[in-house]
C-alpha cells in the first residue's frame, strides 16, 4: 500500500481517506487500486456495515491525473482497466456514503456518483470540466449523473463544463445534505451511524433493489424487490425486528 488511502473504524462503520493533499487528490491508477483494495478487503469484513468516503478537510478530488498522463512530452490513453475501477466501487454491497468538500471535479465527481449517498460541505462545488481540455467524462459520468439529475442538467453542467455549488446540487437533487465546511464528515459520520443501526442484510438487499430501478425496466425491478423482500423473512434479523416492534424493545441484529 502507498498510503494514497487511510482506513479507520469507528464503531460499525468504516472511514475511508483519499490522502494525496498535495495534490488535490488526483485520482491516478495507484490510488484507485488501492481504494478499490480497501473497499475488497471491508466487504469481507462482517463487522462493517457501513462506509464513510471523504477527500479529508480541504478537497475530496480535483479528479484524473492529466499530469500522470504525460510520458516523455506524449500524452498516454489510459486502460479501461483504469476507467473500470470506478465501477468497482459501484458494485460494493454494502453503503457507502461520500463526504465532499471543496473540489469535486471530474473523476471525483464519478467517485462521488458512484458511491449511494452525497453529504457535501457548503465549500463543495461540484462539475465536469472535461469538455474544457477537449475530453467529455470517460468513468461514468455522463450516464450517472443523466440518471440523477436528468438529461437537461446534465447536458448543461457536462457542455459548459462549469461547476454549481454545494446547495444548487441538493435542489437538484445531486446530493443529500449540506453543511458547514467543518461539519461534512461528522454529517456523514451520524448518517451512517444511523443505517449502522438496521439490519445489515436488509439494508444491502435494499441497496440493491434501489440500484436495479437505475438498469431494470419497472417489472423486472418490481420481481427483483418482491423476490428479496420474502427471502429477508427467512432471516434471523427480520423475525427479531418483527418481534421487537411487536413487544415494544429496541431490536438486536446481528446480520444474520
Amino acid at each position: 500500500m502507498s498510503g494514497k488511502v487511510t482506513e479507520h473504524m469507528d464503531g460499525h462503520i468504516s472511514i475511508i481517506t483519499l490522502n494525496r493533499p498535495d495534490r488535490l487528490n488526483v485520482l491516478d491508477i495507484e490510488l484507485m487500486n488501492e481504494l478499490v483494495s480497501t473497499l475488497e478487503m471491508i466487504e469481507q469484513n462482517n463487522s462493517i456495515r457501513v462506509i464513510v468516503l471523504t477527500g479529508g478537510d480541504r478537497v475530496f478530488s480535483a479528479g484524473a491525473d492529466l499530469a500522470g498522463m504525460m510520458k516523455n512530452g506524449r500524452i498516454t490513453i489510459p486502460k479501461k482497466s483504469y476507467l473500470h475501477l470506478w465501477d468497482r466501487v459501484a458494485q460494493i454491497k454494502k453503503p457507502i456514503i461520500a463526504a465532499v468538500t471543496g473540489h469535486v471535479l471530474g473523476g471525483g465527481l464519478e467517485l462521488a456518483m458512484a458511491c449511494d449517498m452525497i453529504v457535501a460541505s457548503e465549500t463543495a462545488k461540484l462539475g465536469h470540466p472535461e469538455i474544457k481540455v477537449g475530453l467529455i467524462p470517460g468513468a461514468g459520468g455522463t450516464q450517472r449523473l443523466t440518471r440523477i439529475i436528468g438529461k437537461y442538467r446534465t447536458m448543461e453542467m457536462i457542455l459548459t463544463g462549469d461547476s454549481i455549488s454545494a446547495k444548487e446540487a441538493q435542489i437538484i437533487g445531486l446530493v443529500n445534505r449540506v453543511t458547514s465546511h467543518n461539519a461534512c464528515l461528522e454529517e456523514a459520520i451520524a448518517l451512517a451511524k444511523v443505517i449502522s443501526e438496521r439490519p445489515p442484510i436488509a439494508v444491502q438487499r435494499a441497496k440493491e433493489a434501489v440500484l436495479e430501478a437505475e438498469e431494470q425496466h419497472l417489472s423486472t425491478g418490481i420481481q427483483h424487490e418482491r423476490k428479496s423482500f420474502l427471502q429477508l423473512f427467512a432471516t434471523e434479523d427480520t423475525r427479531e425486528g418483527i418481534r421487537a416492534f411487536l413487544r415494544k424493545r429496541h431490536p438486536r441484529f446481528v446480520g444474520r
